[in-house]
């Protein structure tokens, strides 16, 4: 349990570090890189029309740091949970995991299949482990009838998925956020550049077409931005979603043949 706790805070304290750094290095890439002086006419950052890519981003306004950190936290939380998710599938296939986990405990070999977890590794072997455990404790008690048993079996490995499912969905929900807030973030920007191009239009006189360029750029800059990240997040979103549910089944289907398995061999 203790374990569990700390890594909990342990990535929680990541996560505070990944907003934190993302600001920070979003306004650096905003003022040293795009807004480089050589990026524009007359190395003028502000005035100067961009030559390049980089200075047309940087003309997107001050709303493009917060889209290159969303960006950034996309990314960052992208290959945690990869990593994560990785290490909770374990080392061998699932499907072939369980079968193998069914044939040894139907022969009653349960020191083998808890070799086999040991092996397997992740979140699932850890719950299975858990039922084996029980399983051998409980098979002998002589204090305890048919139901006792198959109670405590289902007990140890109700509260085994307990603390093994929460780690493999924590910080999808940043990935979620992300998706919704980069497309509105970026409308905003979209909107705030549609409104300086109309004033440069509306300028009495000639209008200011330095002005409305920028505010061009602004809009279509905020706009693919925003949806650049909300995309990367939606699709990874579902992808670790897909592997969570995966891994969820996997568990359900070993505890019903641990529990089922059990109840069985009981007369």
């Amino acid at each position: 349990m203790s374990n569990k706790q700390s890594q909990s805070n342990a990535q929680a304290i990541f996560a505070g570090l990944v907003f934190v750094l993302a600001i920070l290095i979003s306004i650096a890439i905003h003022v040293w890189v795009l807004g480089a002086e050589g990026n524009f006419e007359n190395n003028d950052p502000e005035k100067g029309h961009p030559h390049n890519v980089l200075g047309t981003i940087y003309k997107g306004g001050f709303i493009v740091p917060i889209l290159i950190s969303i960006l950034l936290i996309v990314v960052t939380f992208t290959i945690e949970r990869f990593i994560t998710i990785m290490k909770a599938q374990g080392k061998g296939n699932i499907s072939g995991f369980i079968r193998n986990i069914r044939e040894l405990i139907s022969g009653g070999r349960l020191d083998e299949a808890l070799s086999v977890c040991d092996r397997q590794k992740g979140s699932l072997a850890n719950v299975v482990r858990a039922g084996l455990e029980k399983y051998k404790l409980v098979q002998n008690d002589g204090s305890m009838d048919k139901e006792q048993k198959v109670a405590a079996i289902q007990k140890d490995l109700e509260e085994a998925t307990a603390l093994e499912l929460p780690m493999l969905s924590k910080n999808l929900v940043i990935l979620s956020t992300c998706a919704s807030i980069a497309t509105l973030i970026g409308l905003i920007g979209t909107v705030m550049g549609m409104i300086k191009s109309f004033s440069a239009l509306a300028n009495a006189g000639a209008p200011d077409s330095n002005a409305l360029a920028t505010g061009i750029s602004e809009a279509l800059i905020n706009t693919a931005l925003g949806i650049t990240g909300s995309c990367i997040a939606i699709i990874f979103y579902n992808f670790f979603s897909s592997k969570i549910d995966s891994i969820t089944y996997g568990i359900d289907e070993a505890n019903f043949s641990i529990v089922q398995t059990f109840a069985g061999k009981q007369h």
